[in-house]
């Protein structure tokens, strides 16, 4: 794995202001601080994560932060993308590329978005694992908003009231900045809240169902020194902000292919990627999955749900 080069020795980038928000003067001026400060800001954690990203348990650039406090998770994907930000800045811009992105986790059923004056609407269906219609599945709707879109960094906050299995305060939030001509570094954050009653139910499945799952922290060693997992609710969040690093990685490998081969390379490379760490993150056999998405996807493209996912009871338990 290449090593990933210090600070000192990156090029200066230029910043500008960018971005369409034409207000005033002093408006503009202070989005500009604010976007030079968050590149800096990003620029430092990779500098930061440098050992990290170049030696790790996953054998690629990435590291996976969780923590649990006060009745909310929150996974961090840190990772470097072969891609360079000219070609990743406008690809994770757009509802239709994040439906595009988020459909490919397994329970993601469909996707659709509609814009209402200021208001940027993406509306997930929400399900089990396997095959299921469409109405079988919980309707989330996520705000979306680009925070910041610049020459040297980009912000995409994605925000939901309400999920399924009666979680709440949904925010999925990517950022990137370019490392070098061909290469950028990319730290996606999935979180969400959860009361007393979502606990329950989810220690309930933690105890049965999902009893043997673990998440990729390890805790602690046994004598032996063979590592020790995290599970519970941290192993929840560490599998599914992995899933979601892996589509937008999905998305963004297949971006040099074809537009019409595009959405079979990104569901069998997700598939692939998944499988590269069995004991966290699988789930069906690799032809379930693309059977099931292939499915999904032919409905996505008509964009038409005859009916509207029902929002009701839980469609699904956290895996």
């Amino acid at each position: 794995m290449r090593q990933i080069p210090l600070r000192s020795e990156w090029p200066v980038r230029s910043r500008t202001l960018g971005g369409a928000l034409a207000f005033a003067v002093l408006v503009l001026l202070g989005a500009g601080t604010a976007a030079a400060q968050d590149a800096a800001a990003l620029q430092a954690r990779l500098s930061a994560l440098g050992a990290q990203l170049s030696n790790n348990a996953f054998e690629r650039p990435l590291v996976l932060v969780s923590t649990e406090a006060s009745g909310n998770l929150k996974g961090d994907v840190y990772a470097i993308a072969a891609q360079p930000y000219k070609v990743v800045g406008p690809a994770l811009q757009g509802m239709g590329h994040w439906c595009d992105i988020l459909i490919l986790h397994l329970n993601v059923k469909g996707c659709t978005w509609r814009s209402t004056g200021a208001t940027n609407t993406l509306t997930l269906a929400v399900g089990r694992k396997f095959d299921q219609p469409l109405e079988d599945a919980v309707k989330v709707d996520f705000n979306y908003r680009v925070g910041t879109s610049t020459n040297d960094y980009l912000q995409v906050l994605l925000s939901a009231d309400a999920g399924p299995f009666g979680t709440k305060d949904y925010r999925i939030v990517l950022e990137a900045t370019p490392i070098d001509a061909g290469s950028s570094f990319i730290h996606m954050s999935y979180s969400y809240s959860y009361g007393m009653a979502a606990r329950i139910a989810m220690q309930g499945y933690l105890a049965t169902l999902g009893r043997d799952k673990i998440g990729f922290s390890i805790v602690e060693r046994k004598g032996d020194g063979t590592p020790v997992y995290v599970g519970d609710l941290r192993g929840v969040i560490e599998r599914n902000a992995m899933r979601y690093y892996l589509a937008i990685d999905a998305f963004l490998g297949a971006l040099a292919s074809p537009s019409a081969e595009q959405p079979e390379k990104r569901i069998r490379d997700w598939i692939t990627n998944t499988e590269r760490y069995p004991r966290q993150l699988h789930e069906l056999d690799r032809e379930e999955y693309l059977t099931m998405k292939r499915r999904e996807l032919a409905r996505q493209r008509s964009r038409s749900w005859r009916r509207r996912p029902r929002t009701s009871r839980p469609a699904s338990r956290p895996t």
